[in-house]
C-alpha cells in the first residue's frame, strides 16, 4: 500500500523522501514505483540521523521507521513514527506508534491529528469568547449598564460552557 500512502501524503502537501541503505539503483527503482519525491540512497545506519538533520533545515520533518537503525533518526525528527511490527528500540524512540504495519495508516494519523488540532483551536476560541463576556458579567463590571448575572445562572452557564467544550 506504499504508492497509495505516498499519493495521499503528497495530496496533503507533504513531500515524501525515502532514506535507505540500499544501493542507488535499487532505491530509485523502489522510489519510482512508490512515487516518492526524493530518494536518498546508500545511507549507512548512523547516516539516517544526519539526513534527517539536513531535511529539518528545510522545514518540519516526520520520520517513519521500524528498525534499530532508525531509532536515532526517529528521535531527531520533529515527529518520529514507528510501525507496529517494528523493533522495541524504534518503538521506544518514536513519538507515535502505529499499531499495524501499514503505511496507509500514516496519512490517516496525520488527518486525525489535524482534526484534533482544529478541534482544540475551536474550543480555545469559544472558551476565550465565552470567558471574555461571562467573567466581566459575573464580576459585576456591567452593573452600571443594568446587566447583572444571578449566581445560579452563572453556575449553570459555566456548566454549559464545559459541556460544550467536551461535546465538541
Amino acid at each position: 500500500d506504499s504508492p497509495q500512502a505516498v499519493r495521499e501524503l503528497q495530496n496533503m502537501g507533504i513531500r515524501v523522501v525515502m532514506i535507505t541503505g540500499d544501493n542507488e539503483r535499487t532505491a530509485k527503482a523502489i522510489g519510482a514505483q512508490a512515487g516518492v519525491d526524493q530518494v536518498i540512497a546508500g545511507v549507512l545506519p548512523d547516516g539516517k540521523e544526519r539526513e534527517i538533520r539536513k531535511l529539518k533545515t528545510e522545514g518540519k520533518v516526520a520520520m517513519v521507521g521500524d528498525g534499530i537503525n532508525d531509532a536515532p533518526a526517529l528521535t531527531r525528527a520533529d515527529i518520529g513514527v514507528a510501525i507496529g511490527a517494528g523493533t522495541d528500540v524504534a518503538i521506544d524512540a518514536a513519538d507515535v506508534v502505529l499499531m499495524k504495519s501499514r503505511l496507509s495508516d500514516v496519512p490517516a494519523a496525520i488527518r486525525l491529528s489535524r482534526a484534533m488540532l482544529r478541534n482544540i483551536h475551536e474550543n480555545l476560541f469559544w472558551a476565550f469568547f465565552y470567558n471574555t463576556i461571562g467573567i466581566p458579567l459575573a464580576a459585576g463590571v456591567f452593573i452600571p449598564l443594568g446587566l447583572t448575572l444571578n449566581p445560579m445562572f452563572g453556575a449553570a452557564a459555566m456548566s454549559l460552557s464545559s459541556f460544550c467544550v467536551v461535546s465538541n
